[in-house]
């Protein structure tokens, strides 16, 4: 992989209850600064302004929920205050589609004074269905992540505020409506009481006392608390689960390959 530099300050706000959306954000940046600020929104939600000057560039990945961005994200996005400070918008969906998530973080980012020098949306193994995308990102999404992060890097190096033209980006406004998915995790006879998920949870949906239990309406099945348990007890089961998979996985097994916009 070859590295690239600027002379710039990066930030790296990504929102990866699965790691996978981590995984490309990380591989972006390392591309692109060895200085950085890291945000990761499930363990540390922005609660405060954080000022982004001019000289900053950051780069800003999402997971695609159902055709949108993550709403538990959005109280955190507009924490960011731009200056008219480029910005580099990344979804990452599990190979269904990415509908309108990435104009909606573009327009988001927009709106808080940023100015979007590249958009991507990547393919990564979903993580309710992991049978799809299985594997992925995968060496050649890797190749196209790099080839991505060197084209960013390139329009970065020239960037002028005088001389930005606007992206456009695949996507429809007004945006789809927001959905919630029906299938939730919940643990089982293996659960140690280890209280992993309990921390690691953004929604606060499992109690301490009794982490087997998911509460339902908290939950926004984003599968953190199936990637921190240790014995394999937290996971999505049940009949319809399998009936949902099985159509799913026959629906989405066409391989989708990565966009960008530039």
């Amino acid at each position: 992989m070859r590295e690239i530099k600027t002379n710039k300050i990066l930030k790296q706000i990504d929102f990866s209850p699965a790691g996978t959306t981590k995984k490309i954000t990380d591989r972006i940046v390392s591309q692109i600064s060895r200085e950085k600020d890291c945000y990761h929104l499930v363990k540390e939600p922005i609660k405060k302004s954080i000022i982004c000057e001019n000289k900053n560039v950051i780069v800003v990945g999402m997971p695609v929920y159902a055709g949108r961005i993550p709403e538990i994200c959005i109280p955190s996005l507009k924490n960011l205050k731009g200056d008219h400070t480029p910005a580099i918008a990344v979804v990452v969906y599990g190979n269904r589609e990415y509908e309108d998530a990435l104009i909606e973080l573009c327009d988001l980012l927009k709106a808080q004074g940023f100015l979007v020098v590249g958009a991507a949306a990547f393919v990564a193994q979903h993580s309710i269905f992991p049978n799809v995308a299985k594997g992925r990102p995968d060496r050649g999404d890797y190749e196209k992540i790099d080839l991505f992060a060197q084209m960013c890097m390139e329009k970065l190096k020239k960037f002028s505020v005088d001389t930005y033209r606007p992206l456009t980006v695949k996507g429809n406004r007004p945006y789809r409506p927001s959905s919630e998915v029906e299938l939730k995790p919940e643990g089982n006879k293996l659960c140690n009481l280890c209280g992993n998920c309990v921390y690691v949870c953004p929604t606060h949906a499992i109690n301490r006392d009794n982490p087997k239990i998911t509460d339902k309406k908290k939950c926004i099945s984003c599968t953190a608390c199936i990637q921190v348990c240790p014995t394999g007890a937290r996971k999505f089961r049940g009949p319809a689960y399998q009936m949902v998979q099985m159509m799913f996985s026959k629906k989405c097994a066409q391989r989708k390959e990565p966009e960008w916009f530039l």
